[in-house]
């Protein structure tokens, strides 16, 4: 085979050429959630993979928002969800299993609105949040919910909640609408965890109040090749509340992933 020097490449250049191209990990926000939630881990990761953050714009369905994601997403990649995020994540397994090299659950859940009076209970409380949007402004509704999804000794720590309130006020209440509906609408995404095949992380703050530590020791039990990690003294913001073991446990679950191939 010819030489670089001569206008091609050899087959030794093109195998170094494929090993410096970096694999893509995607990351999901959730709820009012943007760049942000997973600052420290964009940065801290970039190492290992190229990551991009798929923000969540004004479209009312998990399912297109996963559509979008995956239109614009590379043909093979690993996919992080955060929350909201987590099950945007499982509608794109849902739709493209074959294009997963990992994926990463992280305070999340995978069951529909439940029946009755449970579901009306959470649909309430949601539009309760909406009308306070309205009526008070972003800013006045995330300081009053994020006291039940932070670790209740992080309450105060304003160096934490400052930038959570500065996230959710650059969403509008016309937007939060939109995500409440899809997340209201959210399909049963049972079949899609226990179908999952490649490497999975399973994680979750052990006082996250709005999905629980035993739903995901449930989903990690279905998951045939899955790793579960209970972040301590942490509620549901974890890539915020505790990046480090965050990051840590993301680097753990991508380096054999990326190592293949």
């Amino acid at each position: 085979m010819r030489s670089p020097a001569s206008g091609l490449l050899t087959a030794t250049t093109l195998k170094l050429h494929h090993r410096s191209v970096k694999k893509s990990l995607l990351l999901v926000p959730g709820l009012l959630c943007d760049d942000a939630v997973w600052a420290s881990q964009t940065a801290a990761l970039a190492d290992l993979a190229a990551v991009r953050v798929f923000n969540n714009g004004g479209i009312d369905s998990l399912g297109a928002l996963a559509e979008s994601i995956i239109a614009h997403a590379p043909e093979r990649f690993a996919l992080a969800g955060h929350s909201m995020g987590g099950r945007i994540a499982l509608e794109v397994v849902r739709r493209v299993p074959e294009r997963l090299i990992g994926v990463a659950l992280l305070d999340t859940g995978y069951e529909p609105l439940a029946a009755g009076e449970a579901g009306e209970r959470e649909a309430a409380g949601r539009y309760s949040l909406l009308a306070t949007a309205r009526r008070d402004g972003m800013r006045a509704m995330a300081r009053a919910w994020v006291q039940g999804m932070v670790h209740p000794r992080r309450r105060g720590d304003e160096q934490l909640i400052e930038p959570i309130l500065d996230m959710f006020e650059r969403h509008t209440p016309d937007l939060f609408a939109m995500q409440i509906k899809a997340l209201l609408n959210r399909p049963n995404a049972t079949s899609v965890v226990s179908g999952l095949h490649c490497p999975t992380l399973v994680l979750c703050g052990r006082e996250d109040a709005w999905a629980p530590s035993s739903r995901h020791e449930a989903m990690a039990g279905m998951i045939r090749k899955a790793t579960l990690e209970i972040i301590p003294e942490c509620g549901h913001m974890a890539p915020m509340e505790r990046p480090e073991l965050v990051t840590t446990a993301l680097r753990k679950w991508l380096e054999p992933i990326l190592s293949l191939g």
